[in-house]
């Protein structure tokens, strides 16, 4: 049996149809992506390891939703959780018994469009979703915590269904890091506010939803952001380089849009025309927090020019601590 007979019975096609196959992927390019990947799963281990341990409730505390049983009814017991039908089957009051989830189910949402590869300092801007999902997902895995992955601006949408374990973490960060560059807009349905309406959709269960991204898609993300996060726990990731924030005085530059390709000359010795730029970057930035802000989502900026692990670890605990202040959300049965 060749190759294109065993990918026409893989794929259910018909005898005698030509088959396509994919390109393979070179030794070279296998071995550049297993030591990057590596290289991170150590920075994140070494570095981030004993914040957060895997073995908690999920989203909230409480009785939980899952059935697991029924039992007769006590004095003191919730009247909302009596289970009727058992109760007139019966003759006598029943209520229901359900087991909290502890399985914590995280979803990225990864922005890999045109703007994202860009980097004037220690990295590329698609550098830091990759290692910003490394460093979320590996402090997800543990202790049977679920991690999938939504890869937005591209094509088409990509997705990494939810899986537990390393082998699954490193699944889902090769699948983002060979994620082609883009040198024109997102493909249609594929752009982040589609990314953002498919996690709506497919993400059933409460959880976590981190979005990564530079968030300057002009397209209607704030809307399904909110209703993300009217469900889920939803961490924005707002990914900056400081050359968008402030034009460095090189004489003439040459400006292009990487999406739509558009060129602009501008003379950067002059500094009128610097702080104009410093003043609408400054804004724009300031209106893109805000927006995360009003959805009801948390705030994570992350730029080229910091150390990532460290903006993500001390989120991290920061968010701990307030959790720790505050009373625990219960979840009515």
């Amino acid at each position: 049996m060749t190759v294109a007979d065993r990918a026409r019975r893989r794929w259910h096609l018909a005898p005698g149809r030509p088959v396509t196959l994919p390109r393979s992927t070179g030794p070279a390019t296998l071995a550049s992506r297993a030591a990057t990947l590596r290289r991170l799963e150590l920075d994140v281990t070494r570095r981030l390891d004993g914040l957060v341990s895997g073995d908690h409730l999920a989203y909230a505390t409480g009785p939980g939703s899952e059935r697991t049983g029924a039992r007769p009814y006590e004095p003191g017991d919730d009247a909302r959780r009596i289970d009727w039908s058992l109760t007139a089957r019966a003759g006598s009051a029943h209520v229901r018994t359900t087991e909290a989830d502890r399985e914590l189910e995280t979803w990225v949402v990864a922005d890999r469009s045109a703007s994202l590869d860009f980097g004037t300092a220690r990295h590329e801007k698609r550098e830091l979703v990759l290692a910003a999902t490394a460093a979320f997902g590996a402090l997800t895995v543990r202790g049977g915590n679920r991690l999938g992955v939504l890869i937005a601006g591209g094509d088409q949408l990509l997705t990494v269904p939810a899986r537990t374990g390393r082998t699954a973490l490193f699944a889902a960060l090769a699948r983002l890091h060979d994620t082609e560059r883009m040198e024109t807009a997102p493909g249609a349905g594929s752009d982040l506010a589609a990314a953002l309406l498919r996690a709506e959709r497919t993400v059933r269960r409460r959880g976590r939803v981190v979005v990564l991204s530079d968030f300057l898609d002009a397209t209607g993300w704030v809307t399904p952001l909110r209703r993300l996060a009217l469900r889920h726990e939803v961490v924005a990731g707002h990914i900056t380089d400081p050359r968008e924030l402030e034009l460095p005085a090189v004489g003439i530059l040459t400006a292009v849009d990487t999406e739509t390709g558009r060129q602009v000359h501008v003379q950067t010795n002059s500094a009128e025309l610097r702080t104009r730029y410093r003043a609408a970057a400054t804004e724009r930035a300031d209106s893109i927090r805000r927006a995360i802000a009003t959805a009801g989502a948390e705030y994570l900026p992350l730029s080229t020019d910091r150390d990532w692990l460290l903006d993500v670890a001390t989120f991290i605990n920061q968010r701990a601590a307030r959790a720790m202040s505050r009373p625990a959300r219960i979840v009515a049965p």
